[in-house]
């Protein structure tokens, strides 16, 4: 039999997270050629920026049932070719409309793969090392920011114009080696004994090199059991209450931090600060270096300290910076620390909530759901992520040019002084159990 360092499978998987966050912040370097070319008013240039958000929510929806209907190495799969396609419209879209339909079905298809990718390697990742392998997904999507960032700013240099083609077409080549590793990696083994393949499952155990395999399959299967003689594989029953109840929180509070609204933003946030286009981008660089950064420290922290630390320490640090940058719009006085205030809170802001809820977030949602209900409630965390994430990504540019930056970021870190006490007070700690054993703590929260 083949044998398969789990790492390397979790690699492969987390690849689908490498699209996502490219996707993302590609969008940043296109928004003032777009906004140029089809005479967009801030509106308008925020929808054409958030249709491919609004697919996500879409996919969100969709995906669920097929995830669990044909498994999640096949749903990757198609998913990934489908997506090399999508891009490959959006790059040579012949009008607005065009671009529009394609960058909605691009978010449709990247919400379905947000959805799958963290749950697979949660399923496929022994307790010990779930968080960090979980958090793969999380530290390819901010790999993926930076060099977006990167290749925006080189290809704005390279071409006059018409960038913003290149930019979003350069996306069907990740997507295109994603379809082709994917073929590599076995299938989980929890949704295998979902559908009553045991031996198909202790072969993947054993081909992952598993502790005990036999063992791995025999409690899956009776949490299996348990869960079909109590919920039936519904999501919104009782017994769901508290794991809903979190995935929903969560997600809210990750974009209410405002973080893939100043990502996609965040040339135009340098410039409002009195930057240069060419030096926004430039700066811009800086902020996706920072993510990348402080995700690589939480790799070694997620597991060691636990989800709430991280989570409580980001929220102080959070607040800090979104409270300085709130102050410098407010005062409309850029020249903090040499001019580059504006620059350095921005990144203050980033690192706090890269190995914070950049760090935890899909890691949570991996984890706190049933065996037989999880790409449901992945699913759930996922849309309501997606959801909040649309609204702010669309009415960002609205709200600077009505109430100005000082009240936007100001917002941002209000919300974040909540979510400390949310991390405090409500979420449990998740760090070195199983999934099932993680089950059995919530029953014990909330009976």
């Amino acid at each position: 039999m083949r044998r398969q360092n789990v790492l390397l499978i979790a690699i492969i998987i987390a690849l689908g997270g490498f699209l996502f966050g490219y996707d993302i912040a590609m969008m940043s370097g296109t928004t003032t050629q777009l906004e140029s070319l089809y005479n967009l008013n801030s509106f308008w240039l925020g929808f054409t920026t958030a249709v491919a958000i609004i697919g996500t929510i879409v996919g969100t929806i969709i995906i669920g049932k097929p995830a669990e209907k044909f498994g999640r190495k096949k749903s990757l799969i198609l998913l990934s070719g489908l997506f090399a396609v999508s891009t490959l419209g959006s790059a040579f879209a012949l009008s607005w409309g065009m671009l529009l339909f394609f960058r909605f079905v691009t978010g449709v298809l990247l919400g379905c793969i947000t959805v799958v990718t963290p749950m697979f390697i949660a399923e496929i990742s022994p307790a010990k090392k779930r968080g960090q392998l979980v958090l793969l997904n999380q530290f390819f999507v901010v790999t993926a920011i930076f060099l977006a960032f990167a290749v925006n700013y080189l290809l704005a240099n390279i071409f006059e114009s018409g960038s913003w083609r290149w930019m979003i077409g350069v996306e069907a080549i990740p997507a295109a080696i994603f379809f082709l590793l994917l073929n590599l990696v076995p299938e989980s083994p929890r949704w295998l004994i979902n559908k009553g393949r045991t031996d198909e499952a202790l072969a993947v155990f054993q081909r992952i090199k598993a502790e005990n395999p036999e063992e791995e399959v025999s409690i899956v299967k009776v949490a299996v059991e348990q869960e079909e003689a109590i919920e039936h594989g519904k999501l919104f029953v009782r017994e769901n209450r508290f794991p809903v109840m979190i995935a929903i929180l969560i997600a809210a509070f990750n974009q209410l931090a405002g973080i893939n609204a100043i990502m996609i933003y965040a040339p135009r946030v340098f410039e409002m600060a009195g930057f240069g286009t060419n030096a926004s981008l430039l700066q811009s660089i800086s902020v996706g270096a920072t993510n990348l950064l402080f995700t690589f420290v939480a790799l070694f922290l997620i597991d060691k300290y636990g989800r709430r630390t991280l989570l409580m320490t980001g929220s102080v640090g959070m607040v800090f910076f979104l409270g300085m940058l709130s102050k410098s719009f407010f005062i409309q006085n850029y020249s903090d620390l040499g001019g580059y205030g504006v620059m350095i809170y921005l990144m203050g802001f980033i690192a706090f909530f890269a190995f914070s809820q950049g760090a935890v977030l899909w890691v949570v949602i991996s984890e706190i759901f049933p065996n037989k209900v999880r790409s449901k409630g992945q699913a759930l965390g996922t849309f309501t992520h997606w959801i909040f994430a649309a609204a702010l990504i669309w009415g960002f540019p609205v709200l600077n040019n009505t109430v100005g930056g000082g009240i936007s970021f100001g917002f941002f870190a209000v919300m974040m002084v909540l979510h400390f006490f949310f991390a405090w007070k409500i979420l449990p700690e998740t760090k070195g159990k199983s999934l099932e054993e993680i089950q059995e703590e919530i029953k014990k929260l909330t009976n």
